[in-house]
């Protein structure tokens, strides 16, 4: 009996997608009341897979993670990937019935397309920014490296990938992002006792609490 025959049995609709790539076609295309997602898949990973839903499609809906991965460090990356509840295998089917009936009774989160560090947001949608609630003003350049900066704070990010992401293949002056850095510094810091950038020779920058 495979999981999805049991929940069916159960009364639930199932869709199966066997690999990551399918699945974010199907969670595109169609509503779902809970995602339920193994790590180790072909073409894109479980956790690739959650990270891409939740900062590119903005899916807010319930993920389960499935999985035979039991370590520690596996489960804080498939929580900070944006998952919402984590069952290792072997497991009881009637324990996952229940966990994935928690999860529907939740309903979608309403934190996705909102990146945060401690007092800084940033809506993905409208690209707002704010610190403690007061909106800040930033240059669309000025903007993407604050992302970047989000989605990996408080570890610090390189200065060619800070160019790589912002600029790609047409990198700027070798003063151009230190001005920008310093822009966005300053926009951030405006009205506030602390820093929330640091610069950290030899690393890069970072966002700190």
């Amino acid at each position: 009996e495979t999981i999805a025959d049991y929940l069916e049995l159960e009364g639930m609709t199932i869709d199966c997608a066997y690999h990551g790539e399918a699945a974010l076609n199907l969670i595109q295309e169609n509503h779902y009341d809970v995602i339920i997602m193994d790590i180790m898949m072909p073409k894109l990973d479980g956790i690739s897979t959650v990270e891409k839903l939740r900062r590119e499609q903005l899916c807010g809906t319930p993920i389960l993670f499935l999985t035979a991965k039991d370590t520690l460090d596996d489960k804080v990356a498939a929580f900070n990937a944006g998952g919402d509840d984590y069952l290792m295998k072997p497991f009881a089917m009637q324990e996952l019935s229940l966990r994935v009936h928690a999860l529907a009774n939740r309903g979608p989160r309403q934190d996705i397309g909102t990146l945060k560090f401690a007092d800084i947001s940033l809506d993905v949608r409208t690209d707002e920014v704010t610190r403690n609630g007061k909106h800040i003003k930033l240059s669309r350049i000025q903007t993407k490296i604050l992302k970047l900066l989000l989605k990996r704070a408080p570890a610090a990010v390189s200065r060619t990938e800070v160019i790589d992401n912002v600029w790609g293949d047409e990198p700027p002056g070798s003063d151009a992002l230190r001005s920008h850095i310093y822009g966005l510094r300053t926009a951030l810091d405006k009205g506030f006792d602390d820093s929330r950038l640091e610069t950290i020779h030899g690393q890069g920058y970072r966002l700190k609490a």
